[in-house]
């Protein structure tokens, strides 16, 4: 928040149901009070009047939003506040804008587009929020209608706010494949972004920067959405009986969320040990000065400690939920999506393999489905004949679309087709049951390197002029900064999956910006997949869904508008709230 307001004694701020789920992912309670807010409200709901306070307005430009808005100032008496600010997350159709300027236009000090529509779910991986984007892009029944278009539009819209806010105009390109999303969504964004680097005036980005972005269709590597992720996120246990809040302030929890799940148990008792170990050395020291300084440190050790004893129930709990037959599973999983097993051997007949899964009873459908199409895809398609007598022995008839439905992914079921070609990871160290790396990994590698080829890789635009191979920019280019400062400039890697993302894709980003320091690369989707919701979400693709059409808006920017003692601005600049009184 900008200087000018923490010279206010108290603010209070209005937000509605997208924008408060927006701000608990980026700051705390804590965080507001120490700008000057003091009392968070829910722009829906009917509140007591506060006519001495100003009022800041964080809302989508909705029309239950403005409604709540214009109901606070419906007159000049009978105002709820003193004052608005309001700030929209995206663009105010013109028909609310006139609205609003109509009704409370002498109330509001200052009205600002800000332009965030995407929610950071982690510090390298964000969300648009739109999991039925899934059904909408891939389910034939909406094939070439306009509520397929107009989500396109609004996953491009959202998809530059982000590129804005990061202060990036990257070079677009997407995966040659027989389905039209990805090239599609592609072209819509590079539009986006040559229309909004047009009518920022404020922006100083005009060419491409040192960045790409590359957009993907969920069906290029459906391995890694049915396979059991082993982290320590992933993991975590059906039922608890304490609350655990599991936040980004929580550097524990950071450093150790996507590691796999021995690893953290091995991990964070050798971390309890130090925090003791430091406490007993200052214990030791009888001086008034250490007692001092040990007195000041007490809270720190006892959050410390109480977050790592969190962290270690909550691994424990994953691993008592991790059965012997759980294991077993792992491992056919992992045999099956390689083709070989843990010691590197060619697996000889996958039916057999196979076969074990389907005939324990301890496995549920979705195991066993889940085992089925790991087998399908390991054999690069079945015959109608044998994909019929599984479904039948199996006993998966109700269900038989979780496997079938893939085709409107363009991922075959019946056909054969020929494998990826792979990156030899054969010299990485790796856990027995986590073999299988994310096809997304081999993307982003190769990006990085440049060795991504330009015919199943096609630029949208002109590719970014700094982009040479690395993905650093040149030393002579800049000057020799900090490692934090260097890390902020350097190039940056987008990858946007239409129609979820795993786990597995999430800690890939992760791997990949620490094995190649010059590049930092941030991985995005609609949605967060977990493999039984992505089965759901597969099955109902063949069904009619009512999904109502969503308006595609027409954007017509204004400079400014000026009215009565009120000036509402119209700007795309990605800025944060900022009073100036």
């Amino acid at each position: 928040m900008a200087p000018a307001v923490r010279g206010l004694k108290s603010l209070i701020i209005l937000l509605d149901d997208y924008t408060t789920k927006l701000l608990s992912l980026c700051c705390k309670m804590t965080d507001l009070l120490a700008e000057g807010i003091t009392v968070v409200e829910n722009v829906y709901k009917n509140r007591e009047p506060v006519p001495h306070m100003k009022a800041i307005y964080f809302i989508t430009p909705t029309k239950k939003s403005v409604d709540g808005l214009i109901d606070d100032f419906i007159s000049r008496s009978s105002s709820r506040y003193k004052a608005a600010y309001v700030y929209f997350t995206d663009f105010c159709p013109d028909n609310l804008f006139n609205k609003m300027k109509s009704s409370c236009s002498k109330s509001i000090r200052r009205c600002k587009e800000i332009n965030i529509s995407f929610f950071p779910y982690e510090s390298q991986v964000f969300t648009l929020n739109v999991p039925d984007a899934f059904y909408r892009c891939y389910s034939p029944t909406l094939e070439k209608t306009k509520d397929k278009d107009a989500v396109m539009e609004t996953m491009a819209e959202q998809i530059v706010t982000l590129c804005a806010t990061l202060e990036e105009n990257p070079g677009v390109r997407c995966k040659s494949t027989p389905s039209d999303n990805a090239s599609k969504l592609a072209h819509l964004v590079e539009k986006h972004l040559e229309d909004y680097y047009k009518t920022d005036e404020k922006s100083q980005i005009k060419a491409k920067t040192h960045s790409q972005l590359i957009i993907i269709d969920r069906g290029f590597d459906p391995v890694s959405t049915v396979l059991h992720e082993l982290t320590y996120k992933t993991d975590g246990p059906a039922g608890k009986e304490k609350e655990a809040i599991l936040e980004e302030d929580d550097e524990l929890w950071v450093k150790i969320r996507h590691k796999h799940i021995a690893d953290v148990i091995e991990e964070i008792p050798k971390l309890l040990k130090e925090v003791s170990s430091k406490k007993k050395a200052t214990e030791g020291k009888l001086s008034l000065s250490s007692l001092s300084q040990l007195m000041k440190k007490m809270p720190h050790y006892r959050k410390e400690i109480t977050r790592q004893v969190v962290h270690l129930n909550l691994a424990e709990d994953c691993m008592s939920k991790f059965k012997p037959n759980i294991e077993r599973l792992c491992k056919t999983e992992q045999d099956l999506a390689l083709g070989t097993d843990a010691e590197g051997q060619k697996v000889k007949d996958s039916m057999r393999v196979l076969l074990p899964v389907l005939l324990n009873k301890n496995h549920d459908n979705y195991d066993k489905i889940r085992a089925i199409l790991l087998y399908i895809f390991s054999t690069n398609g079945t015959t109608q004949e044998n994909l019929d007598k599984l479904i039948q022995n199996v006993q998966i008839e109700s269900d038989s679309d979780m496997i079938r439905n893939w085709k409107y992914l363009d991922v075959p079921i019946i056909s054969s087709q020929q494998k990826q070609t792979r990156r030899d990871r054969s010299s990485e160290e790796t856990f027995q049951l986590s073999r299988w790396t994310p096809v997304i990994k081999d993307v982003m590698e190769d990006a990085i390197e440049n060795k991504l080829d330009s015919k199943d890789w096609p630029y949208c635009s002109q590719c970014p002029p700094t982009w040479n191979g690395s993905g650093a920019v040149s030393a002579r280019q800049k000057p020799k900064a900090s490692y934090q400062d260097e890390r902020k400039s350097s190039a940056r890697l987008i990858i946007f999956v239409i129609g979820g993302i795993t786990y597995s894709e999430m800690r890939s980003a992760y791997e990949v910006s620490q094995a190649h320091k010059s590049c930092e690369v941030i991985i995005g989707s609609t949605h967060i997949l977990t493999p039984r919701r992505l089965l759901d979400e597969v099955k109902s693709l063949s069904k009619p869904k009512d999904t109502g059409e969503r308006k595609m808006r027409v954007k017509k920017r204004e400079s400014s508008q000026f009215f009565g003692r009120a000036w509402l601005t119209r700007s795309n600049s990605p800025t944060w709230i900022d009073l100036s009184l």
